[in-house]
């Protein structure tokens, strides 16, 4: 565990947006208190430094001086600093301002740190964990995720999630189910049998903010419409890679309960106002709202459909992929950036829209309809714009930072991973770096200088936290409707918009929700499933662009693209893998044939803590014209192919 810095501090509030105050402030520099990847965009915000201050980075075992540099508009960058030796700290010091917490800068750090507490959320807040006994009106919200409903969508981020990096999840096999499988697909298991359960259930639930169905027609009591995305989610990933998890009987009654009823459920089309809210925040029917359908949610449950239906003798493949592309074409005409309903006032379900389109074009690029890239594209220069100050933050408007009286967990923690995804399709860097910027927020580079999950000791016994991190959000409301107190992985807030650019003296309590009373109060509330939902999705879709697959001679010396039966060649996976930098860790990729055999084959890490992952492979006879060798699934992997001569 890292050791925490003491340091003066001496606040000060100043409202105008990325200017530095006249006044000079002495706090200290804010970073990611847990670190920064390798290779990837790293920076900090000392507020109220004047541009070309100087700066060092320190590693803090040694004293010496690693990087120096100046900062510029309260910024600091040090991206080209990329040390071999991971587990060393490191501190930014700037001139007259201090040190900031310690940090760590090492292969894959974001998905070490957050992969595994990413799903853990989702294992933790089930209303019940044993589906017999499962008592839907005693669960806030009906479940399956307390505080929650069908409309959490959570199978669909955790198929995704597990798609992403396979290997790494293979690692966890201990909380749930059968030993022997995955936890994480355990998890997503355990969702989709919630759902078919519950896939006409309108009874009573755990009270709810709001009803559910549109204006004018009978009201449901429970959202079990959205009960078929996600197991549309189970089903497209049955014949990637289910099929040893999941028995054909019980896929096919998964997939007939989605046929029977999609049309009924209005799965094929973009649903709107179709949830009734009596919160405070969005009263009354709303195009799209958090705790209803989302703009894209329909995009990724016909995919996941038409991904199913293609590899089936009676499939109707053509039926999902039209819905799907009519589903994104509503997406490309009628997304509106200046329409906050469509953007930040649906806060924890707007990450799902440019997810979604950008999904479609990775899973099915040659399907997409005309002008999906175009759309993501105008979106990137949109939220270019919003996030043009000191924080990265995307701001509401020209006059408000966030919203005055109200948690934003679905915007940062949610927004680095739809920039990840449309950085990679853009091939973005720009855009790819703002996306580090969001994660960077979520790990204390915000004006409350905190990570935006409480750093309880209660939490901690339980490893409910997340590693290297000193300093958690001062406040705490653990004891809600959903009890997420002790929930592995739960953010429980964000800055509001009084406390941009800089928030004042914020103190720490437990125990007490005071989301609208201002001043002292950083506003903490309840962690809540579309929250941690969104994070899953950055964890997700960070693994773009960092992640790859080469082939090379037997000797490991140069790449090559063509081999022979007979002949030794050597697979080369860089992956977010490494978990341990005192050990090798181990992997594994999939060899495809050109004859459609296919097997695992492991790969070794070829030093503690290099994050390279080689095996040698020798090509046997009878493998048609080509091999392929992949890492990851739906159209989140990586793949190199070679042609046999």
């Amino acid at each position: 565990m890292k050791q925490s810095l003491s340091f003066l501090i001496l606040l000060f509030a100043f409202r105008v947006v990325g200017q530095a105050p006249s006044t000079k402030v002495t706090l200290p520099p804010f970073v990611n208190q847990a670190g920064y990847n390798l290779g990837e965009s790293k920076r900090f915000v000392c507020y109220g430094t004047p541009d070309n201050t100087s700066f060092k980075i320190v590693n803090a075992k040694t004293s010496h001086t690693v990087f120096e540099g100046k900062t510029l508009n309260q910024q600091g960058w040090f991206t080209e600093l990329n040390p071999i030796t991971a587990g060393d700290e490191y501190v930014v010091e700037v001139d007259g301002y201090g040190q900031s917490k310690p940090f760590w800068i090492a292969d894959h750090l974001l998905e070490k740190v957050s992969s595994k507490l990413a799903y853990d959320f989702f294992v933790d807040v089930r209303g019940y964990d044993d589906l017999d006994k499962y008592e839907m009106s005693k669960v806030y919200g009906g479940g399956p995720s307390r505080d929650g409903g069908a409309y959490g969508l959570e199978t669909i981020f955790e198929v995704l999630q597990y798609a992403s990096n396979p290997a790494l999840y293979d690692n966890w096999k201990t909380e749930l189910g059968d030993k022997n499988v995955a936890d994480l697909i355990d998890l997503f298991l355990w969702h989709a049998e919630f759902a078919y359960k519950y896939v006409d259930y309108n009874g009573p639930t755990g009270y709810r903010h709001g009803s559910l169905g549109y204006e004018g027609q009978p009201r449901m009591n429970y959202d079990f419409w959205n009960t078929l995305d996600q197991l549309a989610a189970v089903c497209g990933a049955y014949h990637s890679f289910l099929k040893p998890y999941l028995s054909e009987e019980k896929y096919q009654k998964y997939r007939k309960a989605c046929i029977d009823n999609w049309e009924k459920y209005d799965r094929h089309k973009v649903v709107r106002y179709w949830t009734y809210s009596t919160k405070w925040v969005d009263a009354g029917f709303q195009e799209f709202n958090e705790m209803g359908n989302a703009f894209g949610q329909s995009v990724f449950s016909n995919l996941f459909m038409y991904l199913c239906e293609k590899n089936e003798k009676d499939g109707q493949p053509g039926k999902f992929l039209k819905y799907a592309q009519e589903s994104a074409q509503d997406i490309i005409t009628n997304w509106d950036f200046n329409n906050p309903r469509h953007m930040w006032w649906i806060r924890n379900a707007e990450h799902i829209t440019p997810q979604a389109l950008a999904w479609f074009l990775l899973v099915a690029p040659d399907e997409a309809p005309v002008g999906s890239r175009e759309k993501l594209a105008a979106w990137s220069s949109h939220i270019k714009q919003k996030t043009n100050n000191i924080w990265k933050y995307r701001m509401h408007s020209e006059t408000e930072w966030a919203h005055p009286k109200t948690k934003e967990l679905g915007g940062a923690p949610a927004l680095g991973g739809s920039m990840f995804a449309v950085a990679h399709l853009l091939n973005d860097p720009a855009l790819r770096s703002l996306g580090w910027a969001q994660v960077d927020f979520v790990f204390g580079l915000n004006p409350v200088g905190a990570h935006l999950s409480n750093k309880s000791d209660e939490r901690i016994k339980i490893g409910a936290f997340w590693e290297g991190v000193e300093e958690g959000w001062p406040q705490g409301h653990p004891n809600g409707y959903g009890r997420l107190g002790l929930v592995r992985g739960t953010l429980d807030g964000t800055p509001l918009d009084n406390q941009f650019p800089i928030a004042p003296p914020v103190e720490k309590i437990i125990g007490e929700n005071n989301g609208q009373v201002f001043g002292k109060n950083a506003y903490a509330t309840e962690g809540w499933c579309v929250s941690n939902r969104g994070w899953e999705a950055t964890v997700t879709f960070a693994t773009l662009g960092s992640q790859q697959i080469k082939l090379f001679d037997e000797d490991y010396k140069y790449l090559i693209t063509e081999a022979r039966s007979g002949q030794t060649i050597t697979i080369e996976l860089k992956a977010a893998l490494n978990q341990d930098w005192n050990k090798v860790d181990k992997g594994w990729v999939e060899i495809i044939s050109g004859n459609g055999s296919s097997t695992k084959l492991e790969v070794i890490e070829t030093a503690a803590n290099t994050g390279i992952f080689i095996a040698k492979y020798l090509i046997p006879k009878g493998k048609g014209k080509y091999i392929e060798v992949v890492y990851g699934f739906l159209g989140l992997g990586q793949k190199a192919r070679q042609t046999n001569n």
